[in-house]
C-alpha cells in the first residue's frame, strides 16, 4: 500500500504551514542547490522554489505515487524515487540546504542519519528537519488501542513500530551540536480546526493510520476505523461552531555548519 498523494493533500494548507515555519528559520541564503528530502506531492518543493527561485532544486521521495504527483505539479523540477537513508549528493554538485519536512519520523536510527546528512553539507549549509511529535496524543494512542481490540491484533502488532519515537529537544541538540556551528531546536503545538472526528480520521488516513490500514484487508479497514473513531470521540469535543481542534505537536531542528 503506497502513500496516497490524493489523500495527503486533502489538508495541504494545514500540512504546509509548519513547512513554512521551518523554512523561515533556515539561515542559509542564496543556496546553489537545495534538496527536498521526502518531498511528498511537491507542496514543500513548491515552497522551496518560491523562496529560492535561482537555486537548483531536487525532490526525493520513497513513494512512486508521491513522485508522480510532484512531477505533474512542478514540471520544471527534477524529482526522483530514492532511499532517503542512503542518498548522497553528487560530489561535483554540492548541496547547500537539505530540507526534510515530516519525513524522518518514519526512519529509524536518528543518531546516525542526522549527523550523516549534516556531514554532506559544505560550510554554511543547513539541515532543516520537522517531525510530528504526536505519538502520545489521543489521536495516536487510539490507533494502538484499536489495533489491539479486534481480530486483526496479531497482524497489526508490527504497525506500532512504524513510527520512530522522538527524543527530547535536548537530545537532538546534543546529537548535532558537535557537528554544527549553530543548532536551533524548538517544539510547536498547532491546533487545527477540523470537521468533527471524521475530519481527524481523514487527516490521519493520509499519514499516521497508513501502517494499520495497509496491513488490513479492504473489508476490515472500515471496521478498524469504526473502533478508532469511537476511541477518539471523547477526546475531541465539538466547539460551538461544530469543529473539533486537533492538537498537533511538531519538533523542529535547523543545524548549520
Amino acid at each position: 500500500m503506497d502513500w496516497s498523494a490524493k489523500q495527503y493533500v486533502k489538508f495541504e494548507d494545514e500540512r504546509t504551514r509548519p513547512a513554512r515555519d521551518l523554512l523561515a528559520a533556515v539561515p542559509t541564503r542564496d543556496p546553489r542547490r537545495v534538496v527536498d528530502l521526502g518531498c511528498g506531492p511537491g507542496n514543500t518543493t513548491e515552497l522551496l522554489l518560491q523562496t529560492f527561485p535561482k537555486a537548483e532544486i531536487l525532490g526525493l521521495d520513497s513513494s512512486p505515487d508521491m513522485i508522480t504527483n510532484a512531477r505533474a505539479r512542478l514540471r520544471s523540477i527534477t524529482f526522483e524515487v530514492a532511499d532517503l537513508t542512503t542518498w548522497r549528493p553528487d560530489p561535483a554538485a554540492p548541496v547547500d540546504i537539505i530540507y526534510s519536512n515530516a519525513v524522518l519520523q518514519w526512519v529509524q536510527g536518528h543518531e546516525a542519519i542526522m549527523p550523516r546528512l549534516l556531514g554532506l553539507l559544505p560550510e554554511g549549509g543547513s539541515l532543516a528537519i520537522q517531525m510530528p511529535d504526536n505519538l502520545g496524543e489521543p489521536s495516536h494512542v487510539a490507533m494502538r488501542e484499536a489495533a489491539r481490540q479486534g481480530p486483526w491484533a496479531a497482524r497489526l502488532a508490527a504497525a506500532d513500530g512504524a513510527r520512530t519515537p522522538l527524543g527530547a529537544p535536548a537530545w537532538y541538540y546534543g546529537l548535532l551540536t558537535s557537528h554544527a556551528r549553530r543548532v536551533d531546536v524548538w517544539r510547536t503545538v498547532y491546533h487545527h480546526p477540523l470537521d468533527g472526528v471524521d475530519g481527524i480520521v481523514e487527516w490521519f488516513k493520509g499519514s499516521g493510520l497508513r501502517p494499520y490500514l495497509a496491513a488490513l484487508e479492504p473489508a476490515e479497514r472500515d471496521a478498524y476505523l469504526d473502533v478508532y473513531r469511537a476511541l477518539i470521540t471523547p477526546h475531541y469535543p465539538a466547539a460551538p461552531d461544530g469543529k473539533v481542534l486537533l492538537a498537533f505537536p511538531r519538533l523542529f531542528i535547523v543545524a548549520t555548519r
